[in-house]
């Protein structure tokens, strides 16, 4: 039987540094997980295992990730030039029909929020003055 070589050891050893980092919430490349408990969650609502694969929800996330730097990226070269407004938003996603109407209704029900909250702040400034 042949003993390790020193390059066969090393190889070992990388694996081995590449599970401890995404046991940690990192990936391969370094970056930190962003989105990993909210999307098993969403997984698992949408009929995957109550524990989904570490690496189903890795692949993922790059997908996420990936369609919000492109989207973000787009953004910014359509409005003004290096900021990103909800216009612009609205514009990228105008043509699909799914994205534009719950763009529509988050839009709407950050309003409606913004309302019930000061709506709620007045009437405990009301009590607090009384």
């Amino acid at each position: 039987m042949a003993t390790p070589t020193p390059d066969s050891q090393d190889q070992f050893d990388q694996f081995d540094d590449e599970d401890t980092d995404q046991q940690l919430g990192a990936t391969a490349s370094g970056r930190k997980r962003l989105f990993s408990k909210e999307l098993r969650c969403m997984m698992y609502g949408f009929g995957d295992d109550q524990n989904p694969y570490t690496e189903s929800v890795d692949f993922l996330e790059d997908l996420v990730i990936e369609f919000i730097t492109e989207t973000t990226h787009r953004a910014m070269e359509v409005g003004r030039p290096g900021r990103v407004q909800v216009e612009d938003i609205i514009f990228l996603v105008r043509k699909d029909p799914r994205k534009y109407a719950r763009v529509k209704d988050l839009l709407t029900m950050n309003e409606e929020l913004k309302k019930a909250r000061k709506a709620f702040d007045e009437v405990k400034y009301v009590e607090d003055q009384q």
